[in-house]
Parts: structure tokens; sequence; C-alpha cells
């Protein structure tokens, strides 16, 4: 508080009659002195010592459209982008048809996009991937449209990331860290969040930045002494040594989690029971057909990635037979090679099916695009020697002349919808006549107290014939090798 001046002469003239302990309880009388009356109109109003010390907002410098001071009147935004990409081969309408897949993107993650604009170019510009001239235009329609962040259709360097964000002045990320947000988002599991985890780390490695303290040596690197020995590491070193730290953990994690993945499908193995695994690009109605075929109850959203954790269900063909239907990660046009390696393991369920279900949205304007990217995929898991049937589901949405040229150039297709249930029993007989069947065919007379024997033929072959008899139960079954030479010693000829 402030004291009179009359109050203050006494104090100093009377401070030499005080003794030291006395001093302090006489300065602290200027409070009392003052005067509301004599000293409010010289200083204006009065703050207690709290108000004077707690941070005050300082009004203009918010650089949100809106005012949202008032705790009552805040609401849950979100971020306004603008979109950016750079036209280097193809078409215009390819160049169209892939930005409105990273609208499509930022609007999973949770943004609205407000503008999108394509440079034409032979290739990106190494500093700020559209052009220094190109830059400066697209921080006038930053402005003009109010957007705090700037999404690339590509993967930018850290360097591009950085003289592009002085450019615009607004945050800037690009496809493959929207990408990671995405699945950041939806992982569910805990082999997904890991995986997740384990891609964002590799994307941020390159990426940290450093200024002021970050980039100054921590002191020490002797062993005794007052820590002066030498300059440390500099901050952002130790966090790159710890990043590098947590992903070898990361792996390590994951590969655990991968063993018990691998001793289930090994058990189907020795089960000889044939899997089938559905991949196809994202939102093409993966989840929706493993629940028409399985009743999974898998969830289903019109959203890109809505599903990433793998659902592996028990299946019935027609004729009977017992197979295994998985349900992978959706693929996209320039998937982040960081989440091709840290869903590998996720992946492998299609590299080691039986028949992979290819799975393409017939009402999508490009779905050949998505057949090829789904397909360059599936060839970076080594998966290109499995059997494919190519499904054009939403069929009852896609345009009839889009459906026959899709049925015309993929000689192994077939069109179904998830949502009507059309096509659907053609297809459960098109997975029938591909799955592997069993090799060997025998007849055997198996009495009545093996009935393992006859429930292993049923589960691991294919019954032919079944009649049951005075003697036991009369089997012409075709089975594997091993199953065979266990049902050799009851075969009707040995028996003679």
């Amino acid at each position: 508080m402030t004291s009179s001046s009359s109050s203050s002469q006494d104090t100093k003239r009377n401070a030499h009659s005080y003794p030291e302990g006395l001093r302090a309880d006489a300065l602290m009388e200027e409070d009392v002195a003052w005067s509301h009356e004599i000293d409010g109109e010289r200083d204006g109003d009065q703050f207690d010592r709290s108000e004077r010390a707690a941070l005050r907002r300082v009004a203009g410098l918010s650089t949100e459209l809106e005012d949202v001071t008032e705790v009552e009147y805040r609401q849950l935004r979100l971020e306004r982008v603008v979109l950016v990409g750079v036209w280097t081969t193809g078409t215009a309408q390819d160049a169209d048809n892939s930005l409105a897949e990273l609208a499509a993107l930022a609007e999973t993650a949770g943004a609205v996009v407000l503008d999108g604009v394509i440079q034409r170019r032979d290739k990106p510009d190494a500093a700020t991937y559209i052009g220094s001239g190109k830059a400066l235009e697209l921080r006038d329609v930053v402005i003009e449209t109010g957007a705090d962040t700037v999404i690339c259709d590509g993967e930018l360097s850290p360097g591009q990331l950085i003289q592009l964000e002085d450019v615009v002045k607004v945050k800037v990320i690009d496809r493959t860290a929207l990408i990671l947000d995405i699945f950041a988002q939806h992982a569910k599991s805990r082999e997904g969040k890991a995986q997740v985890a384990l891609a964002q780390m590799q994307y941020m490695l390159p990426r940290l930045r450093g200024w002021g303290q970050s980039l100054s040596r921590q002191m020490g690197g002797g062993r005794g002494g007052l820590a002066t020995r030498g300059p440390g590491e500099t901050k952002i070193e130790t966090d790159r040594r710890r990043i590098r730290e947590k992903m070898a953990k990361m792996r390590r994690e994951i590969a655990d989690m991968k063993t018990g993945r691998e001793v289930k499908r090994q058990e189907r193995r020795r089960n000889k029971v044939p899997s089938v695994a559905i991949a196809g690009y994202t939102n093409a109605g993966k989840s929706s057909l493993l629940n028409r075929l399985t009743g999974a109850g898998v969830l289903v959203e019109n959203a890109l990635f809505a599903t990433l954790d793998p659902t592996v269900r028990r299946a019935e063909t027609p004729s009977g037979r017992l197979y295994t239907l998985a349900d992978t990660v959706g693929f996209v046009r320039h998937l982040p090679h960081h989440l091709v390696e840290a869903f590998r393991s996720t992946m492998e369920e299609v590299g080691d099916s039986d028949l992979i279900l290819h799975v393409v949205d017939g009402s999508h304007p490009a779905p050949e695009e998505q057949l090829a990217a789904v397909r360059e995929v599936i060839r970076d898991v080594g998966a290109t020697a499995v059997p494919e049937i190519v499904i054009i589901n939403k069929a009852d949405a896609a345009d009839p002349l889009v459906l026959q040229r899709l049925l015309r150039i993929e000689k192994r297709s077939i069109a179904v919808s998830a949502r009507t249930g059309q096509g659907i029993d053609e297809l459960l007989e098109l997975i029938d006549n591909d799955l592997p069947r069993p090799s060997v065919e025998v007849e055997a007379l198996v009495p009545y107290t093996h009935g393992k024997l006859v429930a292993r033929a049923h589960t691991e072959g294919e019954v032919i014939s079944e009649e049951h008899t005075a003697e036991g139960t009369l089997l012409k079954v075709r089975v594997h090798a091993e199953l065979a030479a266990e049902l050799a010693p009851y075969s009707p000829a040995s028996a003679r």
C-alpha cells in the first residue's frame, strides 16, 4: 500500500530514536496511516498484495479470433486448417483427389478445413516445400481465413517445416504427422498404443528443435572434481538419447506381444485351420464385412482408420469347413513408412494367411488408386504370393459403370454390399472354393472308442461321406498327411 507523505517524513525523522527491533513495527504502521479520503484520489485504485503478484491478462495480445476470457463462454473449438499440396505427376484430378483425401484425414483428426491450395511444380521446393513466393501467398490465405494450422500433403523435412513456419507464422504439420495423430486417437489395445508410440518417436527424433538452454552444454563429463571437466551433452542431445532408449524398450515390448500372437498362429497351423485376412483401403468397409460374415460386432464408423486393432474371428464355410477371419489395419496412399515398420507385426496376419480378401470402395472416385496403394503395402510385408479375391464393397452406392469396369479389370473379383447383404452368399462360396483343401483322401472305419479321430476329421479335414455302422463310423474324408497316417490303420482294406 502507499502511505501519506506526512507519515513517511515522521517515520524518517524518528527512525534513529527507535530500537532496532521496533523499527520494523513502525514501518508497518504506514499501512494503518493510509487514509482513503486523503490518499484515495491521489493514488487511484488500490490492490491487495495477492492481486498485485498475480498474472494479469493483457488485452489485445490474443491470437484467437474470438475473446474467450470468460469461463462460462468457453467451448471446445477445433483447429482451423488450410491444406496445401504439390502437384508433381498425374492429372489435375489426381491432385484434387489427393487433397480431398487429406481433407478427410484432417476432419477425422478433429479439424475444420477452411481452404486448400495446390502448387504445380516438378518437385517440392527444398526450402519451403512450395517455394518462397507461394509461401508468402499462403501466408495471405492463412490471414484471410483465420487459420491456425497449415497441413502439407506430403512428408516434410525438418528444415522445410521450420522455414515454412517462419513464413506463414502458424503451426505447420505434414501428412505423416496427421496420420500419426489419427492413429494415436484411435488405438485402443496395449499393442496398438505401443505401435503408434514407436512410430511417433521415430518420426519425432530427427525433428526435435532446440533453442536457448536446449543448445547449451551441461556441466560435467569427468568422474570427480567440481564437475567442470569438459563439455557434456546438450539438452537436445539428452532428449534424443532418451527417445532412443524408449524406442528400444518399445521394440522389446512389441516383440513380446508378437510372440503371444505367434503362439496363437502356430496353434491354428497345428490344427490345420485355414486363415483368411481382410485387407483394404481405410473406410472401404472391412469391419462391416467382418461383421456381416461372422457377426463379430466390431466398431463400424464412416471415418478413416476407425478401427486399428486387428480382430480375429472364427467362421464357417457353407460346406462346414472352419477357418479364421482377421480384420487388419486399413491402408492409405503414401502410408508413412514409420507406421509400416511399427505395424509390421500386425500386418504379418496378411502374410501368414491362406487367402486375402482385398476390399475396395466401389463408390470411391478412384478405386483403382486404392487397389494400387494397398497392393504396395502388401508387397512391402511380403505377401504377394498369397491368393487374393478383390471384393468391390458398397455396390449399392456405386456407379454401375464403375462396377463393370472393375469386374472386367480384376479377374478374381466380386461385387458385394456389406450393408445390405448383396453378394455375401456368393462370396462365401468363393471363399469355400479358394481355401486350401486337404491333400489326402482316405476311407476309414473308426471304432466308436476312438471318437476323437472322427471329431478331428470334421475340424481339420473335409468330410465327403459319413455312415454309422455296427463296427464304428465309416468315414470318407479328405485330410492332411498327418491325420491320414493316424486313420490308415482303420481303413477297410487293411482290416481285410
